[in-house]
């Protein structure tokens, strides 16, 4: 069992004037697949916030796992992708790719998030929109991959031939 923490980016949710829809979903979907939630959070769309949490998750080692939702789109204060690319040793742009595919097989606005991914120590940080539709979308479009790229990033053995059930 892997452990994951959520990161909800926004600021309405963050003062309390609009109730995060977008982490417990995405909680809930990571916990049905049989991860441990660990963490769940809420910070305003603010670069240095953002960072700093990034980092003291993945830091912490509590979590193999970190998704945020929220602040990958156009608008000027979305600033999640630049937060995790400022954080992360590594990254990882065919999850993006991947889930980038996946929704355009829904909408054509796909192609405007910026999402991201990388590595960051043994943790894999994955933005998702904070749209629960599509956030839920892009994760599952992913998920039954993650397991296999978190257990190469632990270092244990990992069958890359095998393919999943």
């Amino acid at each position: 069992m892997y452990h994951a923490a959520v990161l909800t980016v926004s600021d309405r949710s963050f003062r309390g004037e609009r109730p995060d829809a977008g982490g417990p979903l995405v909680a809930e979907l990571l916990k049905n697949a049989g991860y441990e939630i660990v963490r769940t959070a809420i910070v305003p769309d603010e670069q240095a916030q953002i960072e700093e949490m990034l980092k003291t998750i993945a830091d912490s080692g509590e979590a193999e796992l970190l998704v945020t939702t929220g602040g990958t789109g156009f608008a000027p204060r979305d600033v999640t992708p630049e937060a995790t690319l400022a954080v992360c040793d590594r990254m990882a742009p065919g999850i993006p790719e991947a889930m980038r595919y996946a929704s355009m097989q829904v909408t054509n606005r796909a192609m405007l998030s910026r999402a991201q991914a990388g590595i960051r120590k043994g943790t894999l940080i994955l933005n998702l929109p904070g749209s629960p539709k599509a956030a839920r979308e892009n994760l599952e479009a992913v998920l039954p991959a993650l397991g296999h790229g978190l257990e190469m990033l632990s270092g244990r053995p990992a069958d890359c031939a095998k393919l999943p059930d």
